[in-house]
């Protein structure tokens, strides 16, 4: 019961959090008496032009069927071959599940592969350890190219944010009581395991497919087209950020060093541990475009709130179709056996 309220208040607070950052991001948003906000948001929806949050769309599915195929290839050297389709289901039934629970896509999308490809959830999860890890090298790379480009903006807008340096002694030490206590939780864990032949016997199929899946990046039969795929989908990650600035009036005139700026803002607001980056994200883009490029902060907010909320709507869509047709797969397979 204890880890269940655990969990259920970290969610509640999460979600506290969420709120709470959408609402002050709207507080920016001025309209004239008898206007409402919602609808500020929906006429900056109307006035963009919908060509370019199509084509963003169409980059953004490209970018999941390249980031299937980069798995299909991390999971063959395990010896655990699945199809473009399986990977390409269970990557969307992942992204759904992280708009409503943090980071719990990873594991979610592992299980949906075992259903349909019937590939070890343990190697499979392995494999998604590898490809964060590609995935965060590739951040901090473009990061350092943006930081590089555009430096003075950057480290000027980051002045602006409300961190106080006396702070973070106290942080680091929470830091360090929160890995201390996961460092006892584990060495309790494993002295369980030496104690129950059962937990020793999971604990060591865990670890073995862990490490399988970790080590498919050594194995790899072409090590070239992995890092072209990893580079590929993040440069298409870019290009929808540029589509969605030049659909609307307001922003189609920044260049391509603004986007780049942007984009690291953005990429940084999505690392945080809520649902979809949402909160995070509504709260230092619009700061960034206003402090950067002095755009008006209501139409900054709204701008924000609709890419935001175009990209995730795509997401969801996605994920529900992939969620129902993997479904109806497995009943397939089933009802054939």
């Amino acid at each position: 019961m204890t880890s269940k309220f655990k969990a259920v208040f970290q969610y509640v607070v999460i979600l506290g959090v969420t709120i709470f950052l959408l609402w002050f991001s709207l507080q920016s948003i001025h309209v004239k008496e008898g206007e409402n906000k919602w609808d500020y948001i929906f006429h900056t929806w109307q006035a963009a032009h919908k060509g370019w949050l199509m084509m963003m769309a169409g980059i953004l599915f490209l970018s999941h069927i390249i980031r299937a195929e980069r798995w299909k290839m991390l999971m063959k050297p395990t010896g655990h071959i699945i199809t473009l389709k399986s990977g390409l289901l269970s990557l969307m039934v992942g992204y759904l599940v992280n708009l409503v629970i943090p980071r719990g896509g990873e594991v979610s999308r592992c299980y949906n592969l075992y259903k349909l490809d019937k590939s070890p959830v343990e190697v499979s999860f392995g494999t998604v350890v590898v490809e964060r890890l590609t995935d965060l090298l590739c951040l901090v790379i473009l990061l350092i190219i943006a930081f590089t480009a555009e430096s003075k903006k950057l480290f000027a807008f980051i002045d602006t944010l409300p961190i106080q340096t006396s702070v973070l002694p106290g942080k680091f030490t929470a830091l360090l009581l929160v890995v201390l206590a996961g460092i006892c939780a584990v060495l309790f864990f494993l002295w369980l395991a030496r104690k129950n032949e059962k937990l020793k016997t999971l604990l060591n199929k865990t670890i073995a497919g862990f490490k399988q899946g970790f080590a498919a990046v050594f194995k790899l039969e072409n090590k070239g087209l992995y890092i072209f795929y990893s580079l590929a989908i993040w440069m298409l990650y870019f290009l929808m950020s540029y589509c969605v600035i030049l659909a609307f009036e307001e922003t189609s005139h920044l260049g391509m060093s603004a986007v780049l700026s942007l984009f690291a803002i953005g990429s940084i607001a999505m690392a945080a541990p809520l649902p979809g980056g949402a909160g995070s994200y509504h709260a230092l883009v619009p700061a960034g475009l206003v402090f950067l490029y002095n755009i008006p902060h209501s139409d900054a907010t709204a701008f924000t709130f609709v890419f935001h909320g175009w990209q995730t709507f795509n997401m969801m869509v996605c994920g529900a179709a992939s969620l129902l047709l993997t479904s109806y797969l497995v009943r397939k397979k089933k009802d054939a056996s």
